[in-house]
């Protein structure tokens, strides 16, 4: 086969999560402890951190990984989900796996994982350890794809366990309430390992606490350590004063990244503890080129100046807490490119959402995605105007040619609406 090929193969012969939902879930280690087995517990050949929590996973891994470049090592960095292309999932030192890797996994090992019938998500992971032990790694960061206790990156025995932080999200598989989720992401706390928490609240701190003490884990929580004292925007980029690493400037420059910096800055002491030689120029250059050391995408990405545009992969309640904090500082006309998949709560987010702003509803091209219609539909009820089209990029062909050049536009709502638009915008098609 082909990469293509082999690309469409796992798509469609593996159940995937942005396709059919709560189906692609499979509940339980069997299926990863298996292919973990018969590819030689690949994963106990280098070090691991672990990072879990509803919202800020993504940001919080790159931003580590790139750190941990920064300082000389070898850097294995696994994430979910990609935006356009497999191979993002998989990277070391922010180079992504090469097509033929791929290829030559699925032909080497699918006479014994296809009577398994594994999800795409675990193939997924079993196919990152084992690229990461050939590559000869110093250490992985690895996200956790969904929940913690039960998600098959869980088998790893971590260096530090990192949970950024918890709402709601995927209730329908973790529960509907903060406690219930806040204890199937404690499912990540090992024992006499390091736990960092970014962000607690009083029905999810109890939980922290009860798991590590059984574990013996210790445990520390970012927001109390309160590493990073101020915070300003200094033009494209944002400047953090800290307690311990003086200035540090970051690239990523949504709102949310002020909890994130505390909780990674949290976790780097952790690390030092644990004999990481990390110095504080190691973290500036780390904060500094995120996005150039590891390929980091979508996290309030300028894509445009003039009119300005942006996107966000933020997709739940909590991701939106800050977006909107963001939008609502803008002094310019806003313009707002936004979709949503049917497992989240189109609702809470749409109630949040400026209504100022001039909407352009939009359907991603994934099977979860909600029809265009139904979001501008729902939108009516919060007091939200604008028109409904079948793409993303027809979408923000739209905004774009009604756009004034001092204009701000907006495109976000789901990764897979940012997805889809750096995929167009990658082929020229918008």
């Amino acid at each position: 086969m082909t990469y293509q090929e082999t690309i469409n193969y796992l798509f469609t012969s593996t159940p995937l999560f942005q396709n059919t939902g709560v189906g692609a879930y499979k509940e339980g280690l069997y299926n990863t402890l298996e292919l973990d087995k018969h590819l030689g517990h690949p994963h106990t050949q280098y070090k691991t951190i672990h990072v879990a929590g509803t919202n800020g996973k993504g940001s919080c891994s790159h931003t580590l990984a790139a750190i941990l470049q920064a300082s000389g090592l070898k850097v294995g960095l696994f994430t979910s989900p990609h935006l356009i292309d497999f191979r993002e999932r998989i990277r070391v030192n922010g180079e992504m796996i090469g097509e033929e890797y791929v290829v030559n996994f699925v032909k080497e090992h699918r006479h014994f994982f296809e009577p398994l019938h594994p999800s795409f998500f675990e193939l997924t992971t079993a196919m990152a350890f084992k690229y990461f032990a050939e590559q000869n790694i110093d250490v992985a960061v690895i996200e956790v794809g969904l929940g913690g206790r039960l998600d098959c990156t869980n088998i790893i025995r971590p260096e530090v366990c990192v949970i950024t932080n918890i709402s709601f999200d995927h209730v329908t598989l973790l529960g509907n309430t903060l406690e219930k989720i806040a204890y199937e992401k404690a499912g990540v706390i090992k024992k006499n390992t390091p736990v960092v928490i970014g962000e607690s609240v009083s029905e999810t701190k109890p939980v922290f606490i009860k798991k590590s003490q059984e574990m013996d884990a210790p445990i520390f929580f970012a927001e109390e350590e309160n590493e990073m004292t101020s915070h300003d925007f200094d033009g494209s980029r944002v400047v953090y004063k800290t307690k311990n690493y003086g200035l540090l400037t970051g690239e990523l420059c949504g709102h949310c990244q002020q909890k994130n910096t505390n909780t990674i800055l949290c976790t780097i002491s952790r690390l030092k503890e644990k004999g990481f030689r990390i110095t504080d120029e190691n973290v500036r250059e780390g904060f500094a080129h995120v996005c150039e050391l590891t390929g980091l995408m979508g996290r309030w990405q300028t894509l445009k100046v003039t009119p300005k545009v942006v996107c966000d992969t933020a997709h739940n309640v909590g991701g939106f807490k800050w977006i909107v904090k963001q939008l609502n500082s803008i002094t310019s006309n806003l313009r707002i490119v936004f979709g949503m998949v049917n497992d989240k709560d189109i609702s809470g987010v749409l109630e949040m959402l400026p209504k100022h702003a001039s909407y352009y509803f939009c359907q991603a091209n994934v099977k979860r995605a909600l029809p265009h219609e139904t979001i501008k539909e729902k939108a009516l009820e919060y007091g939200l105007r604008g028109e409904s089209y079948q793409t993303v990029g027809k979408a923000y062909q739209a905004a774009l040619k009604d756009a004034e050049k001092n204009d701000f536009i907006y495109v976000g709502g789901s990764s897979f609406v940012v997805a889809d638009l750096l995929s167009e915008l990658k082929c020229g098609k918008v």
